[in-house]
């Protein structure tokens, strides 16, 4: 059972990777990065890392690529998102979601997470906390300056391509 969650696991990050990259649309492309971290996430899972997993979805699907979602989003002026009549669509979309509630239901189900017995003592995850602030804390500031300078870069990017719009017009 884990070889089928982690093959699972393979084609989601996989696949949502090549989609983030090869995607048109920034807004798309910024969900399936999302859909690639939590894959990610779920890999951690799968090497017995809860804390891991939890850190990666909390900071990483949850903060970083929000992040770039709302800056796309404020940034860009265009319409984002535009509706296409079409029901042959609709039904693909029920579609998918149903296969891919059932295919993820049925590896819940048949992982044998209640049967799980283990003779290791339980993590305390206040050290690995009280490590993360004492040993790391360098990184985490550097990571958060990284983010801050290329937030910032972006909006600088997009102003000047405001600037260079209306500098045409005129």
């Amino acid at each position: 059972m884990v070889d089928a969650a982690f093959l699972a696991l393979s084609v989601l990050t996989i696949g949502t990777a090549i989609a983030a990259l090869e995607m048109r649309s920034l807004i798309y492309g910024s969900i399936a990065l999302m859909g690639s971290l939590g894959g990610i996430a779920g890999f951690f899972l799968l090497l017995d890392s809860p804390f891991v997993a939890m850190f990666q979805i909390a900071v990483y699907v949850g903060s970083i690529a929000v992040l770039i979602l709302f800056t796309v989003m404020l940034v860009k002026r265009e319409l984002i998102f535009q509706k296409i009549e079409d029901p042959k669509r609709k039904f693909a979309g029920i579609g998918l979601m149903l296969v891919l509630m059932v295919g993820i239901g049925s590896i819940i189900l048949d992982s044998g997470l209640k049967t799980i017995v283990t003779d290791e003592p339980a993590v305390d995850y206040r050290e690995i906390g009280v490590d993360f602030v004492t040993y790391y804390w360098p990184a985490l500031i550097a990571m958060a300056l990284i983010l801050a300078g290329a937030v910032t870069g972006a909006l600088v990017l997009a102003r000047r391509e405001d600037v260079e719009d209306e500098q045409r017009a005129n």
